[in-house]
């Protein structure tokens, strides 16, 4: 059973997040993402948990790197995790269907439009915990293209609901992912988008695939939805180009149902090529990855846990 909460500090760090948002709305970008990567740089120190996570990633994921790059990619990743809640706080100011030009740049975008725009099926669209991820959605909604992303709420009830009005401002609908299995079915049923984050571990009944070089449980559901409604499956990324709120937003990789047609167990082929995909954007771009999360937490049956413990 969940401890309850406390409403008093809930409501108090609520009030210290909307204080801060009328704050970073006063500066110059410069000096909002100065303070974000000393922010960044403050925690890296602070958090040891995060930071010795991170680089036992790292130290797995890029053997072959020196310490002191993986050192530098590792606290660059914290400095990413601070940005995007900067950013978060701006982009319904800028994202919009006028002004999303002057901040976002189309990658690999062709098949993506033209099924978007033929809409003879649903869709299913899968990020990780990558560069911007919240930008990726709101781009679609701002390009006219609604779409609905599974979340997990957040502990925090006050702040839950301000940054569910923010990220449900221009199209896109959040959905609480416990429980959101029917309202998934209807909305890819109708021919809709629906988003995933797909990088995050599945417990001991996962499907274990390959991910830089090691077993990493992935949740089923989502190669089993997409061959429930013969969807496609698309993988993008929100990469981050500059400290000036500057994206490429892309596709790495369109997985269309008549690829599994013939394969022996389509649901883990599917969920290797998205995982694979998901790879190859974050080796573009490894500082933008959020290497302190627990994406290696369970092993697979009969393999021992890393030598340090950390997963």
């Amino acid at each position: 059973m969940a401890k309850p909460r406390n409403k008093i500090v809930d409501y108090l760090a609520y009030l210290v997040l909307r204080t801060l948002t009328m704050f970073v709305h006063m500066y110059s970008w410069e000096s909002n993402y100065r303070t974000a990567r000393f922010l960044g740089d403050l925690l890296y120190k602070a958090v040891g948990r995060y930071r010795r996570r991170a680089l036992a990633h790292l130290k797995l994921s890029f053997p072959d790197w020196p310490a002191e790059r993986r050192e530098r990619v590792a606290q660059a990743s914290m400095g990413n995790f601070v940005y995007l809640g900067l950013e978060v706080l701006f982009t319904t100011r800028l994202i919009t269907p006028g002004s999303w030009r002057r901040h976002i740049t189309l990658e690999n975008q062709g098949e993506n439009i033209r099924l978007m725009l033929q809409r003879e099926t649903g869709m299913i669209y899968l990020t990780g915990h990558f560069g911007n991820w919240e930008v990726v959605g709101y781009t679609m909604a701002a390009l006219g293209f609604p779409n609905t992303a599974v979340a997990r709420p957040l502990d925090n009830p006050y702040i839950d609901r301000y940054m569910l009005g923010v990220r449900q401002n221009n199209g896109m609908t959040i959905v609480d992912k416990d429980g959101a299995t029917r309202c998934i079915d209807d909305l890819l049923d109708a021919k809709a988008a629906v988003c995933f984050i797909a990088d995050q571990d599945a417990g001991r009944r996962g499907c274990f695939v390959d991910f830089f070089g090691r077993k990493a449980s992935t949740y089923k559901s989502i190669a089993l939805l997409a061959m429930r409604h013969n969807v496609p499956v698309l993988v993008g990324y929100g990469r981050r180009l500059d400290e000036q709120y500057h994206f490429a937003i892309g596709i790495q990789r369109v997985i269309h149902p008549e690829e599994w047609a013939d394969k022996d167990d389509p649901m883990r082929w599917i969920t290797q090529e998205y995982t694979t995909a998901l790879e190859e954007v974050i080796r573009k771009a490894p500082e933008q990855y959020l290497w302190g999360h627990r994406r290696w937490k369970h092993r697979p049956p009969g393999e021992e846990p890393t030598a340090d413990g950390i997963a």
